[in-house]
């Protein structure tokens, strides 16, 4: 469930002016369409990268800095030749080559995991704005600007054909995908039906209210109280205490 997606950062700061990023809808099924493109749903981290200036930022979409905590991606910045601020996603993967959203909540006790930064989206580019550029065009201009390493990558997408590369995902038993319509333009700190998520495992975000006491030789806490708003309203949306080692239950508390 997704309310174990948020970012256990520390001592991180948080910037002052960030930008907020796009997010995607969820959407119930694969579908086929030419005005259409389907990227790799990534099971990490959404972070947003700003090269613009002398020094670099590195953020989440809720602008906890990640310079420190990601390191090993945000040292990698000096190889690129353009001032440009992309968007992307922090991937974590296993010993299988498989992405691991637990390891990647678990980096402070695995400095040497593997990782990559997944990017996808091109938001300014050399002075000049690029979010009201259709999508494709912004992806035309991230590729030829955007140098790869062994730790960035550009995320590549294929169009039309959804249905197909969803099945590809569900063989490589990867989270899902994200249909984007081509000629989109990019919409800051908006959830739009102009992006979709399409997932294999049905998850739902939830505000985490309070916690109970652990019971036994249990620590840190029993279980996460959750809540959903409602009508305007906060409502009890049930509790849970599984998925927890015993550092991220300290952590988290």
């Amino acid at each position: 469930s997704s309310f174990r997606r948020f970012n256990s950062l520390g001592d991180e700061k948080k910037l002052e002016h960030y930008i907020k990023p796009m997010l995607a809808k969820l959407s119930d099924k694969a579908f086929d369409h030419q005005d259409w493109v389907f990227e790799i749903k990534w099971d990490g981290y959404r972070a947003i990268a700003d090269l613009s200036k002398k020094k670099p930022l590195f953020y989440s979409r809720n602008g906890i800095s990640f310079l420190s905590k990601f390191s090993k991606i945000s040292d990698d910045f000096e190889n690129q030749r353009h001032k440009l601020i992309v968007d992307g996603e922090i991937v974590a993967y296993d010993e299988n080559g498989k992405p691991s959203f637990q390891m990647l909540q678990q980096i402070g006790d695995n400095p040497d995991l593997a990782l990559t930064y997944q990017v996808f989206d091109l938001l300014w580019l050399n002075g000049h704005s690029t979010e009201e550029l259709p999508l494709i065009q912004r992806k035309e201009l991230l590729k030829d600007a955007l140098v790869e390493t062994d730790i960035i990558k550009y995320c590549d997408h294929i169009p039309e054909k959804g249905i197909d590369f969803f099945r590809q995902m569900r063989e490589m038993q990867l989270e899902g995908m994200i249909a984007k319509k081509a000629e989109s333009i990019y919409t800051e700190n908006s959830r739009s039906t102009d992006w979709l998520k399409i997932k294999f495992t049905n998850t739902e975000e939830a505000v985490i209210c309070g916690y109970t006491e652990p019971k036994g030789s249990r620590i840190g806490f029993g279980a996460l109280i959750l809540g959903k708003f409602f009508k305007g309203k906060l409502i009890y949306a049930g509790h849970t205490g599984t998925g927890f080692n015993a550092n991220s239950l300290k952590e988290i508390l």
